[in-house]
């Protein structure tokens, strides 16, 4: 049985697990809604033999669709690599090879040669900044049945944090949960616990000066099990929004939404944040969050430390702008 609907060759490129798990999945998926009888084997590329390929894709005595999956291609030796980029050239179109890559430089050669021969390529990289993590949460309300507004995709990466399989989840459960109109209240009423141990939280307390605030929360959501990491980015994040409205200067949050790129709940909120704050002050504290980054995704040996002394440098850095400030005056 020969199936018009599935590429008999197909690479996941990236590095992101949840999207080429399931990349991967849909190809079986594609393969079994032709034949639900079709035979898929699974093979780590580094372990996998040209002789082994061959047996896989040499035609099949009792027809039926195949299914060979390959994974981390970039481990690939040589011959292996050869054998199957020889295969791509002229695919039997009864069977499905699918090849996943990390995407990076080692074994590039074999990515680009299945492109050459016509792979169908599904992309599978991490998300890199707020606006895709945005998209995904959106997308995937979508994908279960819901709709979604952009704050409330804040508001729920606020909550759990940029965890892909945390945030399926999470969109999975709040479908299930309600009528599938989620807007920023929704997350609220199910993740407020969640949300106030978050690294925002500690960022927004750090941002306004209250530093025994932002201990206690930064304390807290290390006991109950919250990752420094987004803590730190949390702050990072928090300094760079309120530098960036700041220098956008005086308006209207709803105007300014469009030529920031932010939503205009955030921008009120980093506009409330920014009063007794100097650009001299912002300079000292976006050093301070990058130096803790450096220190959290460095490998520190206390990175609740290096948070802890971040807060103080954060609240110094305010409380010198205001010290500037009233030299000036």
């Amino acid at each position: 049985m020969t199936s018009t609907s599935s590429p008999p060759i197909v690479l996941v490129s990236g590095d992101e697990e949840l999207l080429a798990t399931r990349a991967v999945a849909q190809a079986i998926e594609a393969a079994r809604a032709t034949d639900p009888g079709a035979d898929v084997r699974e093979y780590e590329a580094g372990a996998l033999t040209p002789g082994e390929v061959a047996e896989m894709l040499s035609p099949s005595l009792f027809g039926g669709r195949r299914l060979l999956v390959v994974r981390n291609g970039q481990d690939a030796k040589k011959d292996l690599v050869t054998a199957l980029l020889a295969y791509a050239k002229s695919p039997d179109p009864d069977v499905t090879l699918v090849v996943t890559h990390l995407g990076g430089a080692k074994g590039k050669a074999f990515a680009d040669g299945l492109r050459a021969a016509g792979a169908a390529v599904v992309p599978a990289a991490k998300l890199k900044g707020q606006r895709e993590r945005v998209s995904f949460v959106r997308d995937e309300i979508r994908r279960n049945g819901g709709k979604c507004t952009d704050d409330a995709a804040e508001a729920l990466l606020a909550a759990v944090g940029n965890d892909l399989r945390e945030l399926a989840a999470a969109c999975s459960q709040l479908i299930a949960d309600t009528d599938g109109r989620i807007g920023v209240d929704t997350v609220a009423r199910y993740y407020r616990g969640r949300a106030e141990v978050s690294g925002f939280t500690v960022a927004d307390a750090a941002m306004v000066g209250d530093v025994p605030g932002a201990l206690e929360a930064l304390r807290w959501a290390l006991h109950v099990g919250v990752d420094p990491v987004p803590i730190a980015d949390a702050l990072a994040d928090g300094v760079r929004t309120v530098a960036r409205v700041a220098s956008a200067g005086r308006g209207n949050a709803y105007q300014l939404a469009s030529s920031l790129g932010m939503p205009a709940w955030k921008i009120e909120r980093a506009q409330r944040q920014g009063r007794g704050w100097s650009p001299e002050g912002l300079v000292d504290a976006m050093r301070a969050a990058a130096d803790c980054n450096a220190e959290v995704k460095g490998g520190s040996d206390d990175r609740g430390y290096a948070l802890e002394r971040a807060i103080f440098a954060v609240a110094a850095a305010r409380q010198g702008a205001g010290q500037r400030g009233s030299a000036t005056r």
